[in-house]
This record gives C-alpha cells, sequence and structure tokens, in this order.
C-alpha cells in the first residue's frame, strides 16, 4: 500500500513525544499536520482532508473523546486511532464507543504503530473499492451484469450465477490485475471469516475457474495467505 502522500492528523499535547512521533511518521512518507490541543486539532481538521487522525486522549481544553465525536460530526469514515497513558477497560471502551478504529497504550513501539496505520488505510481502500455502484465489467471475453447476475461469454447465451458466485466475481472484477483480500471477500459475502466460511470461498472460487475456463487469457490466481488476483493477460501485458 503506498503510503505517500496520505495525510495524518496528529494531536499530542507533548510537545517533544508529539515532535518525535511527526518526525518518524514523515520518514515514512506521511504528510503529517500536528496540533497541540483538541480545539487546534479541530480547527486544523475543518481545514484539509485527512487519510487518518492519531488522537492523544488526555489534552487540556478539550480531550481526545470529545475531539473524536465533533470529527466524526464531520467525516464518518476518517479512522482515527487513539493513544493513551492509561490503560482502563473504560477508556477502552470509550473510545471505540467515540468511533476508534484502533487503540495503543503509551508507550508503544512505533513499528506496531506503523503497521496499524497501513492496516487500517489499507482496510478503508479495500472498503471503498467493495461499496462502488459499478455493476458492468469486462472481463477478457466475458461481459459480466452483477445486476441481473448474467456472466456472458462473446456471442454465447448468458450464463446465470447464483448471488455468492456473482458477488465474488463481481469483487474480482473491482479489483481486476490486483489483490482481492480474502478476508475482504469473506466479510462482504460471507459476514464471518472463519475456517468453514474459508473453505466454502474455495468452492466457490472452483466454480468461477470452470465458468472462465472458455477464455485462455482469464484466469484467478491464488495469492497464498492473502487472496486472490482476477488476471486479464492481454491488459497485464499492454
Amino acid at each position: 500500500m503506498e503510503t505517500e502522500n496520505k495525510k495524518i492528523l496528529l494531536v499530542e499535547d507533548d510537545p517533544n513525544f508529539g515532535t518525535v512521533l511527526k518526525d518518524y511518521l514523515a520518514m515514512n512518507d506521511y504528510q503529517v499536520t500536528h496540533a497541540k490541543n483538541g480545539m487546534e486539532g479541530f480547527e486544523k481538521f475543518k481545514k484539509d482532508d485527512f487519510d487518518l487522525c492519531i488522537l492523544d486522549v488526555m489534552m487540556p481544553y478539550k480531550d481526545g473523546f470529545t475531539l473524536a465525536k465533533e470529527i466524526r460530526e464531520k467525516n464518518e469514515d476518517v479512522p482515527i486511532i487513539f493513544l493513551t497513558a492509561k490503560a482502563m477497560k473504560e477508556d477502552v471502551l470509550k473510545g471505540y464507543k467515540v468511533g476508534a478504529d484502533d487503540y495503543l497504550n503509551k508507550p508503544f513501539d512505533s513499528e506496531v504503530l506503523l503497521m496499524k496505520i497501513k492496516a487500517i488505510i489499507q482496510r478503508k481502500a479495500t472498503d471503498s473499492i467493495a461499496d462502488s455502484k459499478q455493476f458492468e465489467f469486462n472481463i477478457g471475453n466475458f461481459h459480466l451484469n452483477s445486476k441481473l447476475r448474467f456472466l456472458t461469454y462473446k456471442k454465447e447465451s448468458p450464463s446465470k450465477l447464483s448471488p455468492k458466485e456473482n458477488e465474488l466475481l463481481r469483487l474480482l472484477a473491482l479489483h481486476k490485475n490486483d489483490l482481492m483480500p480474502r478476508e475482504l471477500a469473506l466479510t462482504k459475502i460471507w459476514r464471518d471469516d472463519n475456517y468453514f466460511t474459508s473453505r466454502s470461498m474455495d468452492v466457490y472460487i472452483a466454480k468461477l475457474r470452470k465458468y472462465l475456463s472458455k477464455d485462455d487469457g482469464v484466469e484467478i490466481i491464488n495469492i497464498h495467505g492473502e487472496g486472490f488476483r482476477l488476471v486479464v493477460k492481454d491488459e497485464v501485458d499492454q
């Protein structure tokens, strides 16, 4: 996942820690705006579009929970990570109730924060793709109409896909020639990510491969431990 040009709002009242964290994130190609309290943080949030917010919980003038509520009123989707020196269960629950995506207790490993940021931004990106309203796709010599659940090869009569076959192929088509994460399909289509739903998805992948076998230029590749990739060879070679 590219981090370059991703904008982060960091709201941290400890000037030394805030500066160190800002510099560390900047070294990893993020554009970081640092605010020193909740009031300043909200003013900066209103003036720019951010890909993620990192909020300290305990701050003067306005605490992180209050700031998060105000941010959520302006933007329901921007990811929020809370930083706290207190590891109380009540605070963690309160953080999630106001819309936190994740929580880190101070002191924390900066690499762990980095991995959490990357994972959250990646998840938001794949979710937005999956929520796309597009329903017609050209896949090599195939045409998929996901509203009608019709998969048509060249001039032949269309095949009617089952609901899950249709949803899975649509997700693959939205990620054409790119990775479709396994967890994304399981949570979007099966509403659960466990051993049994994972095995069920493998069965549907096999069914889709059978449909697509008419076109030698189209295949579904298994990316071990990651997900699947719908490859259209003519488009990859261009």
